[in-house]
């Protein structure tokens, strides 16, 4: 799929049309009301990771209310992989489909966002025009304005934060390892009780990535694009740290779970006594709907693990900009996001400061449990930047080439 979205690109990119893109710029986020009259009866496409069904819970919540609250249809166009839906935006406008396009709005970050920018795919700018994009915590969350590396521009609109996080099972393991160094010991010494998913997984990726943060000689390298002619020496570290453990994973390495979901079920069904994520919440989360047994903590390296924002943008040629916009505006209100950090519902952290709320949304916080297995935010630890996103596919390609063979 990669692949296919890189010959897109070319394609695009080589085409006359490609340098002065007809864009829609209308309506102006700037006139609200318009923008909500204009949205009164829009479908909005919103294309977004379909594999937890807390996530696809609370998506049908906000879609019952937006429909009530403003007459839209949101509809959730479940995805295995963001990749998918940023391949289909790049093929229409390849195929010159400018207008109409089938994709309305798009959960998305990192690399996916970085190809659709760079790429000029996205409608906008308009999140800093949102009527709740006051509250977002831009001083406090700085990632909510630069998303690895790359400034946002106003071309996507935060939806939440993220802190990759461990999770361990306090009847197997009393004390969990909190350095690489200690988990690669700890893997060794527990052979097949621990695993990654295999990237391209979002979390297997992430995996990946932390691991390099933890033996990279120079972090600061990382903040640049990746160099082809540099980066094995660079990575030399990663792929000597993977090889080690490799032959004490789960299955010795042979296989490997196809995403986190996969992952939490492998840690409740007692084969794996360490589990990951990317939502300091979620294994409380888990824990209340049934699917992690109580007995499951989280944890961090103590010198910090990766952290990041997510977003949610519209592309280029979004036949209902303006639903699209209201429907941004809404996962951004105190309500919603609110709703969104509850453990019982989702877990996912807030983007906006809830210090500079009105007094009755910052209620709607401070009555939120924390989570039986939630750290505190000063538990997590230093939250470490991502790497630029073109490190995301040269180590997924890499890994595929020496680890999966």
């Amino acid at each position: 799929m990669r692949a296919f979205v890189a010959a897109l690109f070319y394609l695009v990119a080589s085409t006359s049309a490609f340098a002065n893109p007809a864009r829609a710029v209308s309506p102006d986020p700037a006139d609200w009301a318009a923008v909500l009259d204009e949205a009164r009866g829009q479908r909005v496409a919103f294309n977004a990771w379909g594999g937890a069904p807390a996530i696809n819970a609370y998506i049908q919540w906000a879609a019952a209310e937006l429909e009530a609250r403003y007459g839209i249809r949101l509809e959730h166009v479940r995805l295995t992989n963001t990749t998918d839906a940023v391949a289909r935006i790049v093929a229409e406008r390849a195929a010159g489909r400018d207008t109409q396009g089938s994709v309305d709005l798009i959960w998305i970050n990192g690399e996916n966002f970085y190809a659709l920018k760079t790429q000029d795919l996205l409608f906008g700018p308009f999140a800093f025009d949102l009527p709740h994009f006051r509250y977002v915590d831009t001083e406090g969350k700085p990632t909510t304005l630069v998303d690895f590396t790359v400034p946002t521009d106003g071309m996507e609109s935060p939806w939440g934060m993220a802190q990759f996080v461990f999770f361990h099972d306090t009847a197997f393991v009393a004390e969990p390892p909190r350095s690489l160094a200690a988990l690669g010991d700890w893997i060794e010494a527990h052979p097949g009780r621990f695993t990654y998913p295999a990237p391209p997984d979002f979390i297997g990726t992430t995996f990946l990535k932390q691991v390099l943060l933890d033996t990279v000689a120079d972090e600061a390298v990382l903040q640049a694009p990746v160099d082809p002619a540099t980066a094995p020496t660079v990575t030399a570290p990663l792929w000597a740290w993977l090889e080690r453990v490799t032959p004490h994973l789960w299955r010795q390495g042979r296989s490997y779970p196809a995403d986190g979901q996969a992952l939490h079920q492998l840690l409740d069904d007692g084969e794996l006594w360490l589990s990951m994520s990317f939502n300091p919440a979620e294994a409380s989360q888990l824990i209340e709907t049934g699917r992690l047994p109580d007995s499951v903590r989280s944890f961090t390296f103590d010198a910090g693990t990766l952290a990041n924002t997510h977003f949610v943008a519209i592309p280029y040629n979004s036949a209902n900009a303006a639903a699209a916009m209201v429907v941004a505006d809404f996962l951004l209100s105190p309500e919603a996001q609110a709703k969104k950090q509850d453990p019982r519902i989702w877990g996912d952290p807030t983007v906006l400061d809830v210090a500079a709320l009105p007094p009755a949304d910052r209620a709607r916080f401070d009555a939120l449990p924390l989570g039986v297995a939630t750290l505190a935010p000063h538990e997590l630890g230093p939250a470490r930047p991502e790497p630029h996103p073109s490190w995301t596919d040269w180590l997924q390609a890499e890994w595929q080439r020496r680890i999966q063979g």
